[in-house]
């Protein structure tokens, strides 16, 4: 099968002044601490899975990061995603971050997950707030009685948090049996209390010794196996100094004082604690200083920075230091082994057989770094019980770091000493895996949440919606005719109509509980919704005589959708929406209660339709398939692998992935799904989920382009302590479910995917090129599944293109799919009954490509391939023509399929199967879409025009340079 390269015309977008918020927090969750009786093994016999990174923004949000390697293998391209946001109130920030163990008693040696997690953050008022990662939301806040929170920290037991406040005392908060109470208050100095950390814990001395361990009484034992008792606290203040209080009695024991210049304080902005009791501060003047905590004298000092040093991180074993602030450095203190001293020498300090040195200084940033964090976290135990937790050797940590350039910065961080072995790089950037000499990537920021768009189209209308925390701006795109005008390359340059162009038709500034969440626009441009967490608003736009556009907001839109929702439902915010194509429903995802409601538009008033709840029904065994989300009542159709169990080389054909559990039965063997069963009432009475359930969150939705189907992909963290969830190797649990939108009835469940989908959309088959049946799917992982709707397959003609037979080029792809887009003219109806190439757009953060989903062909029946095929590093591939060019400009591309040739192939990347073709032109992108035919709309937000907003970053000329 011959298929030709298609030009296309791109609009090339660089007009919308999306702003990425700064990360300003980041935090890992911790480890328990090791048992105390030597019950458990003292070595990690095999590598921690990857945790949990929570990143806090300048705007109040805060994003769960899930990492996308599997146990089998942890290294991944991809490395951390966005898996859940959570919209903070607005017009707030988020200072300080921390993760504690929602059950710290429970032995365990694993990574604990989210449903195992509690999340605290301040923000720089008098409240600190514990978050529901469940809904997302604030769970409950408690009055700090001090004034401002400058910092938090939690014991390593997860018992306890303390609180730094504005008026010099450090508070102690009960975090034991899920509570968040005020326990006590330590004496009170006359500064600010700017940062805070735990010394190491001591394990509680019971009477008898050390012969308690041979006693036999198992009730004595099982009382106080694994305590750990907190001894002291440190804690940088704004008084040039540091303070050291004794939990027992709260009191101030010992002061450390810091430099000072030109009588100014000195502002100790950071510090922590290693398990051998050494303090470690970093402070205003840029000084990097090692305390020891018995005698409180100061054991080495650095001036490793030029400005203000902000945050400090220690590496798992406790023998690297890294240190970072305004200067953009991020700075390696190593903890080395000297000679061995001579006796004749008296000094106490020579006498020391290791030393701190700085190593090694790196510049990741472009501007002031606000937040470092480490994986694994560091665990300060004591010298006597570091053997109770040990790290494999050839796994390099991973350092994380953000600040005020808005992007995560993750970079290996293996020790020197390391290299002994052969060291895994988790982040696939290079084979070397130390801090010194590997690369680092920069994590794309995504403009929406769940690693979405804040960006949508509405093709007809040609209309650009862009959403922000409070705010949303409408475009109009004017349509290119003809060949453009030489010197007009770029969009950006002002409206020229009839040669392409923009301009502004619409600002609406908003009245929001939080940031705003979802937006959409309808294809014929009459329809805007927006929604924070707890409400949704609904404008109709009106086309004046002028030209200009009126929005008109629906007032009893608000108590329209409240009236559908169970009286238990606290919010009418929305997490996602959809419109049909023809603008007359608009389908919406509920923020915290997971409901999916159709909503009619083409009368006088909005009407709901129907609220769908299969994402909010627990899980159920059927036969020997776990099926997550469904109740029992509903029956499930199979999902079967279309085609012959083996093909003619005998191979045997496998589900696309290892996760999708499908049942061995056929789907005749089992009652199909009545039209009663699938059908329920409309009035059908709420009935209340299980206590312990968990509510996910509604991700994704799509619509198929005649607006028979609809899609929707949801989230959920499994319950706490899930057995379920220690034999899953991902740590979210994904939902994917079909409707029939003609008949407004649920239609079936897709299988469980090992990534979260990033991507979905609705295309047609060759095997039914009249129908768009086919659900294409891209996963955070960068691989791609098509689920045919109407057979309920997996279908074989897809089999070369997807799962398995995604290329590595593609698949190693540091930056995740994003989304997934369609060219009118690729889903045409085909002539005489031939198939066309069906070549879906993916697109990632700095990526465009091309697939052809057909790779293999069809035969008569659709279940074959085609004949014509040639062996190509052991996949079957279709030979096909040559063709593959770029126009002379910018702004129209070629995507063909094939090799070519010329000076243009330095901007193209080809993967090694000839049906992806793979762009690298543009970037960072926020948003891929067609607003007409072969007519692409690209939107570009390059992090130089976001830094030339920021102030200047910090840069100390030196005497002589040039």
């Amino acid at each position: 099968m011959t298929v030709e390269a298609t030009a296309l015309s791109v609009h090339r977008c660089r007009f919308v002044d999306y702003t990425p918020s700064a990360v300003t927090a980041l935090a890992f969750p911790p480890l328990p601490l090791p048992s105390t009786k030597g019950k458990k093994k003292a070595a990690q016999k095999r590598p921690l899975k990857i945790g949990t990174l929570a990143v806090g923004r300048a705007n109040g949000n805060i994003e769960l990061c899930e990492w996308t390697g599997s146990e089998q293998d942890l290294r991944a391209p991809q490395a951390w995603v966005v898996s859940k946001t959570i919209p903070g109130p607005y017009s707030s920030k988020v200072d300080s971050l921390a993760f504690t163990l929602r059950n710290p008693d429970a032995p365990s040696d694993e990574t604990p997950s989210l449903a195992d997690l509690r999340l605290f953050s301040a923000g720089g008022g008098s409240e600190l707030a514990e978050w529901d990662i469940e809904k997302s939301c604030i769970r409950r806040t408690l009055p700090s009685q001090g004034g401002s929170i400058w910092c938090i920290s939690p014991n390593p037991a997860s018992t306890l948090l303390a609180i730094g406040c504005e008026d010099g005392a450090v508070r102690i908060i009960s975090l034991e049996h899920d509570s968040l109470i005020h326990l006590r208050r330590f004496d009170r100095v006359k500064s600010r209390i700017l940062s805070i950390a735990w010394g190491p814990p001591a394990p509680k001395q019971t009477d008898g010794g050390e012969n308690k361990e041979g006693r036999d009484d198992e009730e004595s034992e099982d009382e106080d196996e694994d305590e750990w008792k907190d001894e002291w606290v440190v804690a940088g203040c704004s008084d040039s100094s540091l303070r050291k209080w004794d939990v027992a009695s709260g009191r101030v024991t010992d002061r450390m004082g810091t430099d000072k210049m030109r009588g100014e304080r000195t502002l100790v902005w950071t510090v922590q604690t290693l398990g051998d009791g050494t303090i470690v501060s970093g402070d205003s003047l840029g000084m990097v200083k090692f305390w020891d905590s018995r005698t409180c004298t100061q054991l080495n000092s650095f001036q490793a920075h030029g400005a203000d040093v902000l945050c400090l991180t220690i590496s798992p074993e406790g023998t690297v230091v890294y240190s970072s602030g305004v200067d953009q450095k991020v700075v390696q203190f190593s903890y080395i082994k000297t000679a061995q001293p001579s006796t004749a020498n008296s000094s106490l300090i020579s006498r020391t057989s290791h030393r701190w040195v700085q190593s090694i200084s790196r510049r990741l940033h472009s501007h002031d770094v606000r937040a470092l964090a480490i994986w694994p976290p560091h665990t300060p135990l004591p010298p006597s019980q570091r053997h109770l937790r040990q790290f494999p050797l050839d796994i390099a940590p991973i350092l994380a770091s953000g600040g005020l350039d808005m992007s995560v910065v993750v970079t290996p961080a293996a020790l020197p000493s390391s290299t002994i072995t052969k060291v895994i790089n988790p982040l696939s950037t290079s084979t070397v895996a130390t801090f010194e000499d590997s690369y680092h990537r920069r994590l794309a920021y995504s403009s929406g949440g769940w690693a979405g768009s804040a960006v949508s189209v509405a093709r007809r209308a040609r209309l650009m919606l862009c959403q922000r925390d409070s705010a949303i701006s409408v475009w109009k795109i004017f349509e290119k005719s003809g060949k453009r005008r030489e010197g007009n390359e770029e969009e950006g340059e002002g409206p020229l109509p009839g040669m392409g162009g923009w301009e502004p038709v619409l600002d609406m500034d908003l009245s929001v509980h939080t940031n705003l969440v979802a937006s959409s626009i309808s294809d014929d441009g009459k329809w805007i919704v927006v929604a924070d967490w707890y409400e949704t608003k609904l404008f109709h736009l009106q086309k004046l005589d002028n030209g200009d556009i009126k929005p008109k907001r629906v007032r009893d839109f608000t108590s329209i959708v409240r009236s559908h929702l169970p009286d238990t439902v606290e919010s009418t915010g929305a997490s996602a929406f959809a419109f049909t194509p023809d603008g007359t429903k608009l389908v919406m995802a509920t923020a915290m209660s997971a409901y999916l409601l159709v909503i009619d538009l083409s009368g006088d008033k909005p009407q709901v339709l129907r609220r769908f709840e299969q994402h909010r029904a627990r899980d159920v065994v059927l036969g020997q398939r776990v099926i997550r989300g469904r109740s029992k009542s509903t029956q499930v159709e199979d999902v079967q692998m279309s085609g012959d169990a083996n093909d003619g080389d005998g191979t045997s054909k496998e589900p696309p992935t290892e996760a999708m559990n499908v049942d061995e039965e056929t789907a005749e063997e089992r009652p199909s799904e009545s039209a009663s069963d699938s059908n329920d009432s409309e009035d059908e009475d709420f009935i209340p989920l299980p206590q312990k359930s968990i509510i996910p969150t509604i991700t994704r939705l799509a619509i198929s382009p005649d607006g028979q189907y609809l899609a929707s992909v949801s989230t959920s963290s499994p319950l706490p302590s899930s057995p379920s969830h220690a034999s899953t190797s991902s740590p979210v649990t994904i939902h994917t479910h079909i409707y029939n939108l003609d008949s407004i009835t649920y239609s079936s469940t897709l299988p469980s995917f090992p990534s979260a989908i990033h991507a979905l959309g609705f295309t047609s088959s060759p095997t039914s090129p009249r129908s768009y049946s086919s659900l294409v799917l891209g996963l955070a992982d960068n691989s791609i599944h098509v689920y045919d709707v109407e057979s309920r397959t997996f279908p074989v003609w897809a089999r070369e293109a997807t799962g398995q037979g995604v290329p590595k080029r593609v698949r190693g792809l540091h930056d995740p799919i994003l989304g997934v887009t369609f060219d009118s003219d690729f889903n045409s109806m085909y002539s005489s009954g031939s198939p066309g190439p069906l070549a879906p757009i993916f697109w990632g953060a700095t990526w465009l490509c091309r697939v052809h989903l057909a790779a293999g062909g069809v035969g008569k029946e659709g279940g074959g391939f085609d004949k014509r095929k040639r062996k190509w590093g052991g996949k079957s591939l279709v030979s096909r023509p040559v063709a593959k060019q770029f126009s002379s400009g910018m702004n129209a591309i070629l995507l063909g399929s094939g090799r070519g040739s010329g000076a243009n192939d330095e901007t193209m990347m080809m993967g090694r199967q000839e049906n992806f073709k793979v762009v690298t032109t543009y970037r960072p992108i926020l948003f891929v879409d067609f607003v007409g035919e072969k007519e692409l709309v690209v939107v570009e937000r390059p992090l130089v025009d976001v830094l030339a907003k920021l102030p200047p970053a910090f840069f100390k000329p030196k005497y002589g340079a040039t």
